[in-house]
């Protein structure tokens, strides 16, 4: 295994650039515990997905440095940066991972606004009278 590992993820407007070392299962997110940052289990669990499946927690520290989005998107991002990381450390985890769909990333993003409507595709309210 590698000194260190990066892996970036993205989602809609979400990035995150996660770094995997050596260590004894320390989880940094912009400073913070990942406790205090994700405080749903579920968004943990989607996050830590990769690692509990293929390499174990407590063996590694994490840095994750997340910006823009909401906390969904910036899961996901994490999840996937996560995973490219894991990819970049032991290239056998591809194919299973790829499997699993955690080095998918979500193309969808959020489609502009449209003139003469009043988002994307809603239209203005029409008065018949």
């Amino acid at each position: 295994m590698k000194k260190e590992m990066i892996g970036v993820g993205r989602r809609k407007t979400a990035v995150s650039s996660v770094r995997l070392r050596p260590g004894n299962g320390i989880i940094d997110v912009n400073g913070r515990t990942i406790e205090e940052y994700f405080p749903l289990s579920l968004q943990r669990d989607l996050i830590l997905a990769p690692i509990a499946k293929f390499s174990s927690l407590n063996k590694l520290d994490l840095v994750i440095r997340v910006k823009g989005g909401g906390l969904e998107a910036q899961a996901t991002a994490t999840r996937l940066g996560i995973a490219r990381a894991l990819v970049s450390s032991d290239d056998e985890l591809r194919a299973p991972l790829k499997e699993l769909g955690y080095l998918t990333r979500d193309p969808r993003k959020k489609e502009r606004k449209k003139y003469g409507r009043k988002k994307a595709r809603k239209r203005f309210q029409y008065s018949k009278r």
